[in-house]
């Protein structure tokens, strides 16, 4: 690890310890609400898991940036390609694991693509603007959240509608789009939109729309290629009718679309890749219906929706000196019904039942894969049991009956006990809980498909403590981890299962400290240790710095990440076979500031990415972004 990053952290949070001893401002301390580990509200303290909380306040913080780059600064998260062109594509890791081993939640619904390789989300497809709040819960979840989550869960609340009548928003920015060895001062970044909502009577509503195009890079690394180009546009439509304190409904609908043009993956010569023809045109459709239901012992709820996306993939095929055309189409359904009983005010009984249906279609010159031939259904009861005592003791314990169209039965567990000293600021949690993930559609019935793939499996063990000093103004966690993972689905000439048991291991540390009323300081550090058939891309070393200023008028922000080396491969033509490369590590320094032109009313922004303009690469090949400049201007009404 690099020694001068050690020593600046170190001097940083020892400065911030030193002074938070020194300052004799109260701290104001709010109970922190989440969801992830019972999905009904709690309070974080009363909770057995270290949840990662990115709140509104937060991504204001970090203006300018997209969603995959505020996920990218989370403790025990790597977004691979969040620096990169916008349309590359997104990895995600947690703890070691893949896209599929990661379940993405929206509003309470599951968000996939039915026909993608490993029934993964697109983060592209996501405006961070719309966004209100995301929960991180790391390890594995399978009792509450099904096949999927096995490393992880992001659990991600759009914004609400406003108490007044009506309340709105409109923005837009523009900005630079450079690599490291560009410096164009034309705008190729551009970002609008707005949103209107409020609440009359009984009946609350939104009406959201983002448009984002950038262009100014090539998505390959490499001389006098090309621009590629990016666009996205969103639509998100909610309507919620409150019947009366017990009982509400809410529908949403939205649209989703991201065009972009892209190049071939390298052959032979690393970034020779530029490609005129390949371009990617994906649109979304998701409705959904979320009806709750509060009485005297609990709650009921319902979270149901559906979805489609249509993908359309023009590219050069090289081998035969043709343009290939690739259609496919994924859909999916979640209805998940669930209830809370309050046997007493320690004890409480989370029992729910989940129904998912995918299927998907593949149709190009060389395949052709049908709906009534690759799709799968799940039907799955759970319980979670939580219990909070008077002395400090938390349990939370659940199973879950997976019950596949493929697949047969499969049960899920969790066990997390966490205890709260009464005479100390402090609380330790262990957790042990198991997960499964099944194949996709895509590794079932797709070209490279092999019918006798079996699920992985997943058991994580966890230890770590919660504190509070300093008059609740400083924050630290940590978190070791063991993952154990079998029948890892990989890929020789098709999708197979590689016999043997793999682990993953490391740690996890966040610090928080509010300074004052008006300065925060943050940072985590991040330790992962994976076995070579799970390694790939993944930092044994990353850290991040966070430090922010508000004032009457405004805020101001720096980021400050260090990114260990990474190892990557690529398929060489030249010999026919598959060669391992290492990537450099690298450090990164955003800063964003933002200033009230009127309060409550009209708000300028700017934001400057990588300002020390360091080169380097996330994934073999491909080019990432220099130092770029933002500029952006909010209205509300």
């Amino acid at each position: 690890m690099n020694k001068k990053f050690i020593c600046i952290s170190v001097f940083s949070l020892t400065t911030a310890f030193v002074y938070a001893q020194q300052d004799t401002l109260k701290a104001t301390n709010l109970t922190e609400v989440v969801v992830s580990d019972t999905k009904f509200a709690q309070s974080k303290e009363k909770s057995g898991k270290i949840i990662e909380v990115i709140t509104s306040q937060d991504l204001e913080a970090r203006k300018g940036q997209n969603l995959a780059n505020v996920l990218s600064q989370v403790a025990g998260v790597e977004i691979n390609g969040n620096q990169s062109f916008g349309g590359k594509n997104l990895g995600y890791y947690i703890r070691g694991g893949r896209n599929r081993q990661t379940a993405i939640y929206i509003d309470g619904v599951p968000v996939t693509d039915a026909s993608g390789v490993n029934l993964e989300y697109d983060l592209r497809l996501l405006s961070v603007d719309q966004i209100e709040k995301i929960e991180i819960m790391k390890g594995a979840s399978s009792t509450l959240y099904g096949t999927g989550a096995a490393t992880g869960v992001i659990n991600i609340t759009l914004k609400k509608s406003a108490v007044k009548e009506i309340s709105g928003i409109a923005y837009s920015s523009i900005g630079t789009q450079n690599s490291s060895e560009t410096s164009k001062t034309s705008a190729q970044d551009f970002n609008q939109g707005f949103s209107v909502n409020g609440t009359v009577d009984k009946i609350s509503y939104m009406t959201s729309l983002n448009s984002t195009e950038t262009k100014g890079m090539s998505e390959a690394a490499g001389e006098n290629f090309e621009e590629d180009t990016f666009s996205r546009v969103n639509v998100l439509q909610k309507i919620g009718f409150k019947v009366n304190n017990q009982l509400s409904f809410e529908f949403f609908g939205n649209y989703d679309r991201i065009k972009n043009t892209f190049d071939n993956a390298f052959n032979g010569i690393i970034a020779n890749s530029d490609d005129l023809n390949n371009n990617s045109l994906s649109e979304q459709f998701r409705i959904g219906f979320l009806p709750k239901y509060k009485y005297r012992k609990g709650e009921f709820a319902i979270n149901a929706g559906a979805s489609t996306i249509e993908r359309t993939v023009i590219m050069t095929n090289s081998w035969i000196n043709t343009i290939d055309t690739f259609n496919y189409s994924g859909r999916t359904a979640s209805i998940d019904a669930f209830n809370k009983y309050n046997f007493s005010k320690q004890l409480y009984l989370v029992l729910g039942i989940q129904y998912q249906y995918f299927d998907m279609t593949q149709n190009d010159a060389y395949t052709d894969v049908t709906r009534e031939g690759a799709k799968f259904n799940l039907l799955d009861p759970y319980a979670t049991l939580v219990f909070h005592s008077n002395f400090g003791l938390n349990i939370n314990i659940g199973t879950r009956f997976n019950t596949h169209s493929e697949y047969g039965n499969q049960m899920v567990y969790n066990f997390n006990p966490s205890y709260s000293f009464k005479k100390l600021p402090l609380k330790i949690l262990a957790s042990y809980s198991t997960a499964y993930i099944t194949p996709s559609l895509y590794q079932l019935y797709g070209p490279y498909g092999n019918l006798e793939l079996t699920p992985e499996e997943n058991a994580t063990a966890e230890l770590g403590f919660e504190t509070l000093l300093f008059a609740n103004k400083v924050t630290i966690n940590s978190v070791a981890f063991y993952r154990a993972e079998r029948n890892t689905i990989g890929f020789a000439s098709n999708y197979i299962n590689i016999d043997g048991t793999f682990n993953a291991k490391g740690t996890e540390t966040s610090i928080r400290y509010a300074v004052s009323k008006k300065i925060n300081l943050s940072g985590n550090y991040t330790f992962t240790q994976v076995e070579a058939q799970l390694d790939r891309l993944i930092p044994k070393h990353k850290a991040n710095i966070d430090f922010s200023y508000k004032w009457n008028r405004g805020t101001f922000g720096m980021q400050y990440q260090f990114v260990d080396q990474r190892k990557d491969a690529y398929y060489d033509s030249n010999i026919w076979a598959t060669q391992a490369v290492n990537l450099a590590a690298y450090q990164l320094v955003n800063s964003t500031i933002s200033y009230d032109l009127f309060s409550n009313r009209l708000q300028l922004f700017g934001a400057v990415t990588n300002i020390f303009n360091e080169d380097f690469q996330e994934v073999i090949g491909y080019n990432t972004r220099g130092r770029n400049y933002k500029l952006g201007l909010n209205f509300l009404f």
